[in-house]
């Protein structure tokens, strides 16, 4: 059993054939999809796509890319939605942050993702529901932010993990480690090697579908399924079965998100 931690189903690329996605990933062992919130406009959908089916949650959340969209009181009003397992995804993106010229831009833009960011940490804070985290090109700001506010949470994923010792810290704060697509790209060598060195109590499994495709499929829409091509990887560098790696990080979702995420299929 697989659950898939991180899966944008509420993307327009599976508008298509969503159940045919959706078939197929059960198929190949996948028993739960939690998708996660990137944009107040797109809430409606990813809740409607869940309370269609038993094994599929959502999160509410705004990304850094996204927080001129951002609104407390709608993530406030779909937050109360029992199929709603979580807060984000969030956090700090400042990868596009080197096409600014001017250093007033840089400071108001990093100035405006923190204040979204810490926003949604408090109210993952208050409603006691794990932050999903999207960390790229900002570890020390995100660290530092985390640490020091994880006593208020009750636990969070680092979303596609990028390898950072640092960010590797945050485990002795209650936090995961999303492993994703990413692993199994010739260019991962550094994932690969610090995968080891993360608690595999702290492990889950994630796509990032449609984004982030694993090996042989690169070139190609992600989707749930290819979970299964994640878990091996992850076997293959621990030394697991691949039914142990299935056991770990179901079990470690299901600590975090809560047991009823394995759903009803």
């Amino acid at each position: 059993m697989i659950i898939d931690t991180h899966c944008h189903l509420d993307d327009a690329s599976f508008d298509a054939d969503l159940d045919a996605v959706i078939e197929r990933a059960t198929i190949a062992g996948v028993r739960s999809i939690i998708i996660p919130g990137a944009d107040v406009a797109d809430l409606d959908k990813a809740c409607k796509i869940s309370h269609a089916r038993d094994n599929v949650y959502f999160a509410v959340g705004v990304h850094p890319y996204e927080i001129d969209s951002f609104d407390m009181e709608v993530l406030k009003r779909y937050a109360d939605d029992p199929k709603c397992v979580g807060v984000g995804e969030c956090g700090l993106d400042y990868f596009r942050l080197k096409q600014q010229e001017s250093k007033e831009t840089k400071a108001l833009e990093i100035s405006r993702q923190k204040d979204a960011f810490i926003s949604q940490i408090d109210l993952a804070a208050q409603l006691q529901k794990p932050l999903i985290v999207h960390i790229r090109e900002a570890n020390e700001d995100s660290f530092g932010i985390l640490k020091d506010r994880a006593g208020d949470l009750c636990g969070g994923v680092l979303h596609c993990f990028n390898a950072s010792k640092l960010l590797l810290g945050l485990s002795e704060y209650g936090f995961y480690f999303g492993i994703g697509g990413v692993l199994t790209f010739k260019n991962a060598k550094n994932l690969a090697e610090i995968l080891p060195q993360i608690p595999q109590e702290r492990l889950l499994i994630e796509t990032d579908a449609p984004y982030l495709t694993p090996h042989p499929h690169r070139g190609e829409r992600n989707e749930p399924a290819f979970t299964r091509l994640v878990v091996e990887k992850v076997a293959e560098i621990l030394s697991l079965s691949v039914e142990e790696v299935e056991a770990i990080t179901t079990q470690n979702a299901c600590r975090l998100f809560g047991d009823k995420i394995k759903g009803e299929i």
